[in-house]
């Protein structure tokens, strides 16, 4: 079985007030080194058999139709989940 991968995550300019909100806590947690935190969306698809690019392109038409708000969101992503889950 394989698996793709999409990640989608918010265009620049818009306000991400969760990765804000991650961005504020991580100092009170003695992690200061990040200058600034985006949060997104992380989706795994599964097929049957090896990932095709049929399977790719197919799961970039899901992403840009279905998963991801193309107003406020960009499709970062759709790639193959290799064996070692990179």
């Amino acid at each position: 079985m394989g698996h793709v991968v999409i990640d989608v995550m918010p265009k620049t300019e818009i306000l991400d007030p969760q990765g804000q909100a991650i961005a504020g806590a991580l100092p009170r947690l003695g992690i200061d080194q990040f200058a600034d935190v985006r949060q997104g969306k992380r989706f795994v698809l599964a097929v049957d058999g090896d990932v095709t690019q049929e399977h790719l392109a197919q799961a970039r038409a899901a992403a840009e139709k279905m998963l991801s708000n193309p107003v406020i969101e960009d499709v970062v992503s759709v790639r193959v989940l290799e064996a070692d889950g990179r």
